[in-house]
């Protein structure tokens, strides 16, 4: 399993941008999806973003399409998050999951992308307030 840390959350103005990492140590990080969830107080964790580990598709949940934009650095280990025109109810926890196994390119199930996402991060604070 890969140990995953997020990076990069904090304040930020409605409209603005963040970008947010998502660094791997263990072996094999190329061959696992990474994806990206969230999930604000009172609320259940949203699956937001994913990319594969062969062919590098992504998928990306209606709320964040057009505004979010995920790529991957093999030779860095990282995922990132492209996060711009942020809204206030962007508001909430990231965290990054790894899924090694079959995620069919990113397919979305209706409520996640594919996979059993078994090792998380920590989570990184991102909050969209004037």
């Amino acid at each position: 399993q890969l140990q995953l840390v997020e990076s990069g959350g904090g304040l930020v103005q409605p409209g603005g941008s963040l970008r947010l990492s998502c660094a791997a140590s263990g072996i094999g990080f190329e061959y696992y999806a990474i994806g990206w969830f969230r999930q604000a107080p009172g609320k259940e964790r949203e699956a937001i973003s994913c990319i594969s580990s062969n062919t590098g598709s992504t998928n990306y949940a209606d709320s964040v399409k057009g505004r979010f934009t995920i790529s991957r650095d093999n030779a860095k280990n990282t995922v990132y998050l492209q996060m711009n025109s942020l809204k206030p109810q962007d508001t909430a926890v990231y965290y990054c999951a790894a899924e090694g196994g079959e995620t069919y390119g990113c397919a979305y199930t209706g409520s996640s992308f594919y996979g059993s996402w078994d090792s998380w991060g920590q989570g990184t604070q991102v909050t969209v307030s004037s």
